[in-house]
């Protein structure tokens, strides 16, 4: 019995036929739709490496079954820049070389990118590192990490007090 699920992915409408109603978001987004920036780490949801927004929240898109999400709304690291532009919060790990191998990079932008969003970020290092504990980087590039979701984060507030 197969399933048609839609979707909002980076903006654009989908419509997807499942034949199988255990598609992971994850396997859905890199097998599917070839948005391959999603990385595929620990497969259980403690890497982090898949963490895409679900309906604007963080979510271990490895973990998401696709046939709960019909109608929802997901942004990839592949919908994050704009008209050519940067996502400030990828400008800042590129500022504050946020990355060694990559690999996690993708994942750590999106949540970091969340935990802006959901007002959770502040302007204390170790609130930062609390929320951004789901997404391991094996390179240790942690304190670049923290250094840019900081500076993103003083960005998006001030362009938004300017507005």
């Amino acid at each position: 019995m197969g399933l048609s699920i839609a979707l909002t992915v980076n903006g654009a409408p989908h419509r997807v036929e499942l034949e199988d109603p255990r598609v992971t978001l994850l396997d859905l987004l890199r097998e599917r739709l070839h948005l391959t920036g999603t990385k595929k780490g620990c497969d259980r949801g403690q890497c982090g490496a898949c963490t895409v927004l679900l309906d604007g929240r963080r979510t271990n898109a490895c973990l998401a079954l696709v046939a709960a999400h019909d109608g929802a709304d997901v942004l990839t690291i592949e919908g994050l820049a704009s008209g050519g532009e940067l996502h400030p919060v990828q400008a800042a790990f590129i500022a504050h070389d946020a990355l060694q191998c990559g690999f996690c990079t993708p994942g750590q932008i999106m949540s970091a990118v969340g935990l802006i969003a959901e007002g959770h970020a502040g302007n204390d290092p170790e609130r930062v590192r609390e929320g951004m504990s789901g997404n391991l980087c094996r390179c240790g590039a942690y304190a670049g990490i923290t250094e840019a979701v900081l500076d993103a984060q003083g960005r998006l507030a001030r362009g938004s007090e300017a507005a």
